[in-house]
This record gives C-alpha cells, structure tokens and sequence, in this order.
C-alpha cells in the first residue's frame, strides 16, 4: 500500500511523502489486510547510522512505511528541492493512532520503555481515550535480546494478548532489529518502533514544548534535560547528517543525484 505514497532520497532514506493524517489513515487501513508490516521513523540520529548498519539498511528497506521524525529532515528535503509534507514524529504519531483507534476498536500492546513507563502510560491513555484497547505491556529487562528464554517470554506474552498493532519502546536501533526478527512470529499485523515515547507520555520525561518542536530545536530542549546522555549524539554524531546532506546537495548541482 505504501508504493501509492512517492519517496524522497534524504541521504540514501527513501521517506514516505505523508502528512500526519495520511500515516494513521494507512495504519487503519493496514488493519483490514492480512499481511504483517512495520513502520520506521527515522530521526537525524537514525539517518547518520544508518550510513554504516547494514543491518539497518535492509529493515529501513522492508519497512511498509518510513516516516520523518525530526524537523532537520524536512528542511534537508527543501534544501534538495524535494519537499515534504511534514514532520511525523513518532511520539506524536504514537498518540494519534491511539486516539484514532478508541474509534475503530483495534488493540495494541506497549513493549519496552523505562521500567513502568508503559504501564502509566497505558493509564493516562486509557484514562484520554476509555475505549482505547490496550491488550498489555511488558517492560523487557536489561540484556533480555541475548536471553533466548526472555525473548519466548516476550513472543507468548504478545500472542497471548493478541493485539493487531504492537508499540515497541526499545530505543533505536535495538527496537528495529527486535521488529525484524521477530514481527512473523507473533502474529501481529503491525510494529512501530516509537523510542522514548512511553515515558513522554507518562510523565516520566518531560517533552519539549511545541514552539521547540516547531523551530526544529526538541533536539536542545532534550539535550538540556539529559546532558550526560546525549552530548555526543547531539554534538558530535548528528553533525555527520549535515556534511552528507552537502555532498547529496552537490551531487544533485553537479548531476548525479540519485533518480
């Protein structure tokens, strides 16, 4: 279904040229098919390693749908001269679909996050949107993607629940790897990988306010809340986005960029 929405090249990611709503309306309509998918959204971050994984190179590749979530992406797409729609970020599209689905009736599961983050975020969602479904949470433990018994756990316990879309809160790009591997196995209709959006919603981290999100700058306000954590990912790896986006650029004025 995704090959109806056309792509833009940022970097060697081919992203879906949606909107917001075009994104949840393809994720209802998944829910009528028989087929499995997942659903990427990478950010400046993903991108930059995603040069190097190519691991990474060939989920992104299999993805129904690859979404923009960082507002450096969508000027990267003004400045090649192939715009997109707009920025979808994960957590904002992580709520839109649970507000979409308390109207349709579809159940989802929130796997990973912070230890009881999805479990208070399944509350305060619940506590939004009453007829929301949430069929389960689990918060793996430390380590668990090298426990062969841990990970049967986690199969069953998703099974069992039967949800038809699974929210995975692993981080990047644990959460991807994860969703590749083990997405046929669990019977589930669809997987997004949604990073730190369970503990945003529970309250656990505070998420920058609009006008941040807005100018781009979400990426300063979280910087300022985890400084130790995130310096070199701010700082340091993500200017590499920057220089690969130059050479795409001149590539593109001297007539080699990608078709």
């Amino acid at each position: 279904m995704a090959k109806l929405f056309p792509t833009v090249d940022i970097c060697g990611v081919r992203f879906h040229n949606v909107s917001m709503k075009d994104a949840v309306d393809f994720v209802v309509t998944h829910m009528n098919c028989g087929e499995c998918g997942y659903i990427v959204t990478p950010n400046v971050d993903h991108v930059v390693r995603y040069q190097d994984d190519s691991r990474l190179r060939t989920i992104y590749g299999r993805a129904i749908l690859v979404v923009p979530d960082g507002m450096p992406i969508v000027w990267g797409a003004r400045i090649l001269g192939t715009p997109l729609k707009q920025r979808v970020a994960g957590s904002d599209l992580f709520l839109e679909i649970c507000k979409r689905f308390s109207k349709t009736g579809n159940s989802i599961f929130l796997l990973g996050g912070a230890p009881g983050s999805a479990e208070r975020a399944a509350e305060r969602l619940t506590s939004r949107w009453p007829s929301l479904r949430i069929v389960g949470t689990y918060c793996p433990a430390f380590g668990f993607e090298r426990d062969t018994e841990h990970l049967q756990l986690i199969r069953q316990k998703i099974v069992d629940a039967k949800p038809d879309l699974l929210f995975v809160g692993l981080g990047s790009p644990k959460q991807e790897y994860w969703i590749s591997d083990w997405l046929e196995s669990i019977e589930t209709k669809l997987a997004i990988g949604v990073g730190v959006s369970f503990s945003f919603v529970a309250g656990d981290v505070r998420r920058a306010p609009k006008c941040f999100q807005q100018i781009g700058m979400e990426w300063l306000w979280r910087l300022a809340m985890e400084p130790r954590r995130l310096w070199k990912r701010y700082l340091v790896d993500d200017i590499k986005f920057f220089k690969l986006l130059s050479v795409q650029l001149a590539r593109g004025w001297l007539g080699f960029g990608s078709k």
